[in-house]
Parts: structure tokens; sequence; C-alpha cells
């Protein structure tokens, strides 16, 4: 029998992570140790509501908890309702969770984790890199007790989501990215070049197992968030990348993507821009490679892996 890879989640559910939420749990792969939230595609008492409804659709039992309600420097702004919706799941009503966020906080949580399993734990973030930056600023030697951080984040070689060279979840927070990268924990950055090539589609979406637990809700917020990828088309013909699940699919099996260890600065006070992910290619930051670069994915796999896993048809039709 395969030991399961212990992993934790760092989310900020909206939702594509929603999907990458239930995409772990339901993996005979992965252990999910716990769940922690950030502010990002909501404020953090929504993330975390939305957190603890998906872990309930789940039918998995796993500890949620809350993070940080704002970015290093500054104050949470909404930006995300345009793809996530006004309650960051398209609008879909959702019930009340019957559950509650844990004690700790989430950098608590993050320590705690970490040194009862040094060199055993894979972080992977969806979010804003708040919670980890925070956790890393306490206790530095953290660093050098985490398996491998998956940073679902940056552009290295594409354009960016939010501006024209930054991605959301790196943008979102830049200095708290620019701890994460300089700290020496391994990274593997599933960023735009590869989350961009991977979608699912109206016709996968209206087919979904509909005796799934979920289904009901993630139907009507993947429509929402279709209709968002794909503004003025007609239903029926629209497509929208899977972001955060192909970082959770990257951290069970980092065959999926081929990768390039580069030289990784995050720009923090640009003008136009701040949050870009900068790939040293020539050497002039001297700057020591500090993340694998996934540079191009499998994307047929992924999604016939995905597709089976949460009820969707494979293919488009």
């Amino acid at each position: 029998m395969t030991t399961k890879r212990p992993v934790i989640l760092d989310v900020d559910t909206g939702i594509d992570d929603a999907l990458a939420i239930l995409y772990a749990l339901l993996s005979p792969r992965l252990q999910v140790l716990g769940i922690t939230t950030c502010f990002g595609n909501g404020d953090v008492e929504n993330t975390t509501r939305n957190t603890l409804a998906m872990v309930e659709m789940s039918r998995v039992s796993v500890p949620v908890f809350r993070g940080a309600a704002d970015p290093l420097v500054g104050k949470w702004a909404p930006q995300a309702e345009a793809f996530h919706g006004g309650n960051g799941l398209g609008n879909a009503p959702i019930e009340e969770p019957h559950t509650s966020p844990e004690h700790l906080s989430a950098t608590e949580y993050l320590r705690a984790a970490i040194l009862e399993h040094p060199g055993e734990i894979t972080l992977i973030t969806l979010a804003r890199l708040t919670n980890l930056a925070i956790a890393l600023k306490n206790d530095p030697s953290l660093a050098q007790k985490i398996r491998r951080v998956v940073v679902m984040g940056g552009a290295a070689f594409v354009g960016g989501n939010v501006t024209p060279v930054a991605e959301a979840n790196i943008w979102g927070d830049p200095d708290a990215a620019w701890v994460v990268f300089h700290s020496g924990v391994p990274i593997t950055m599933v960023g735009l070049d590869v989350t961009m090539q991977v979608n699912i589609s109206d016709a996968q979406v209206q087919k979904m197992d509909p005796d799934r637990p979920y289904a009901p809700v993630m139907k009507q917020a993947l429509d929402f968030y279709l209709s968002a990828y794909n503004p003025g088309a007609i239903s029926g013909a629209r497509q929208a990348p899977l972001h955060d699940p192909l970082a959770v699919a990257v951290a069970e099996d980092p065959t999926l993507c081929t990768t390039s260890d580069l030289s990784i600065d995050i720009e923090r006070e640009g003008t136009i821009t701040r949050g870009m992910t900068v790939v040293d290619q020539r050497g002039w930051l001297d700057l020591t490679p500090n993340a694998a670069v996934c540079r191009s994915v499998d994307a047929p796999r992924f999604l016939r892996d995905f597709c089976q896993r949460l009820g969707f048809p494979i293919g488009s039709d």
C-alpha cells in the first residue's frame, strides 16, 4: 500500500480553490493534514466559511485554521468579485457550515505541524503567501523543515491576470511572496504559464455527476466562473482555467509538468510592475535558482484524473 503524502492546503476559497479542496481531499495519494485560510477572493471570514462548507460537502474530516485578514503591508480590498461572485462561490447559495475553525491561528498551526513532521510536509499554497510569510518571519528555521512549497502563483514567461505582468496571488501580497522566495524553502512555482493550459468546459459542467454532494453548488459556481472568463460568449462554448487544482495535481504528481530551476525575484514597488515574478535569465541579480518553475503541462493527463475524481465527464463533449 502506497503511503499518502502529507500536505497542508493554504486557500482563499473562491471557485477554483473549492475545486482544489475537493480534488485534494478525495485524492488516493494525498493526506491533507489541515487547511489554512487567507484573505484574497474574499475577506478572511468569507473564505474561511467557504472552506468549512467545502470540507463538509467533501464528507472528509479535516481541521480548518483561520489566517491572515490583510497583506503584510496595507489592507485587503475586494478585487475578485467579477470572477468569484459576492460570496466567493459564484453567488451559489451555501448552507452555513456546522463546523468552526480551530482555535489555533493559521500561522500557529503551520509552525506546529512543520515542527511535528520535519522534512515531511508539502505546503500547497493557493492564495496570497501571507500566512507562510508570517510563519517564516517568526521562525526562519522552518524553511529547512518544509519538504516543499507548491505555489500556485506567478507568471514567468507569460502576461499577468490582474496587471500586464502580475498574477493575482503574488500581486495580492508581493511583500509576502518576497519573504517566501528569499527564505530558502524549496519551491515549485505553478504559474499562469501552465494553469492557463488546463480548462474545464461548459459541457463538462452541465454533465457533472448529480449524485455528488457538492454538485448543486459547484455547477452554479462554475456557470458563474465560465461566464466571467468568457464575457458575452454563448453558453455551451465556454472554457475556464483550473488554476488551483493544477497546483494540487503537481504536488501529487510532479511529473505532470516540466520545470526549469530559475532565479525568481518579486517586484514590490513598481508603479506598473508591482507583483511581477521577475525571472533573472542572465544573472543580473546574483540570485541563485530558488524555484522549479513549471514550463509545460501534460494537460490531457491532468484533466482525465481531475474529471474522474470529481465526477465530470472526460473531454468536452
